[in-house]
């Protein structure tokens, strides 16, 4: 469940704005800092709907900053019984289908909006005004100067800046997910029990991140441009007597991630598959170390998943050590 794009994504730093690109918006950038700004400020609770390929779910959302620490819980009210906890963007415990691809993860990377970063891959504007959730809302607009990006609409409540509807689209002006809340409280503060996980809520095992391409012991010899690695881990397969390195990369906004796995005889199908702004790409590679399943997942464009694939290469011995 990739829900609240935004919310927990957009952490970020306030700043002063130098000489803008040509085609971006000196307001956009504003409230694009007062986002970065909302998340670590503001407490609230509310209801959102979230949509990708024609499937809908309804969540609802705790989210409580208090003596600078920010407590999250959301909990899917349709379907399969999913909860996520968080406190200061370290996933707690999950429940449901959750649990299988979170446990024991490493944990991610926060997001660090940065309107002057995204700028150079996004033009940013104001669209206009409209009203969302009984709120009065501004229009921003972040639209890719590339093809391996998508674009995005974000409607920022016109009060705290928080995004109350978000929309992610392609190059040919299809939707592909949106978010949108259809209540949201900032009055009434979660208290202790509201952001308390039920009894269903697995704990997650904490690990450190590291941010060093040799930990993975892979690079890559094409990333799109703007795209920067922000961790790497190596873990043990539990389905198999292997290991998986994992590397993360994002530009600001968007993310993927690339899995390598070792093969032996005719395992390990090609696969390339969508599902909303959400790819994967699986491509079987000859290297030094072996056959290798080389995994692409992330909101990038199905082409360049690919493009990535074909360019992981192993490090060498030196650079590893």
């Amino acid at each position: 469940m990739r829900a609240l794009p935004f919310i927990p994504l957009l952490l970020g730093v306030g700043m002063a704005m130098p000489a803008l690109a040509a085609n971006s918006s000196t307001d956009a950038a504003d409230w694009l800092n007062r986002l970065a700004k909302a998340e670590q400020q503001q407490s609230y609770q509310g209801t959102f709907v979230y949509e990708r390929n024609g499937s809908f779910s309804t969540h609802d959302i705790w989210h409580r900053v208090q003596d600078g620490k920010v407590s999250e819980r959301l909990l899917q009210l349709d379907g399969p019984a999913q909860e996520v906890v968080r406190v200061d963007g370290q996933t707690q415990c999950v429940s449901g289908t959750l649990v299988q691809g979170v446990g024991n993860a490493t944990e991610s990377s926060a997001r660090v909006l940065d309107p002057l970063k995204l700028m150079n891959w996004y033009d940013l504007s104001v669209a206009g005004h409209s009203r969302v959730a009984g709120r009065d809302v501004t229009i921003i607009t972040l639209r890719p100067r590339d093809q391996h990006r998508y674009a995005f609409e974000i409607h920022l409540d016109d009060k705290t800046a928080l995004p109350l509807k978000s929309l992610l689209i392609n190059d040919k002006e299809q939707l592909l997910e949106r978010f949108q809340f259809t209540r949201l409280d900032t009055a009434d503060i979660p208290d202790d029990a509201e952001l308390r996980p039920s009894g269903n809520c697995k704990p997650v095992a904490q690990s450190v991140a590291r941010s060093s391409e040799s930990v993975a012991g892979w690079r890559s010899d094409w990333l799109p441009p703007g795209f920067e690695l922000i961790n790497s881990s190596v873990r043990k397969d539990p389905a198999g007597k292997g290991a998986v390195s994992s590397l993360m990369y994002d530009d600001g906004l968007a993310r993927f991630s690339v899995f390598l796995e070792a093969v032996d005889g005719a395992a390990g199908a090609d696969v390339r598959t969508q599902l909303g702004p959400t790819v994967a790409v699986s491509r079987r590679l000859t290297t030094p170390k072996g056959e290798v399943m080389v995994t692409v997942v992330g909101e990038i464009p199905i082409g360049t998943a690919e493009r990535v694939a074909l360019s992981m290469r192993a490090q060498d011995a030196q650079a590893s050590q």
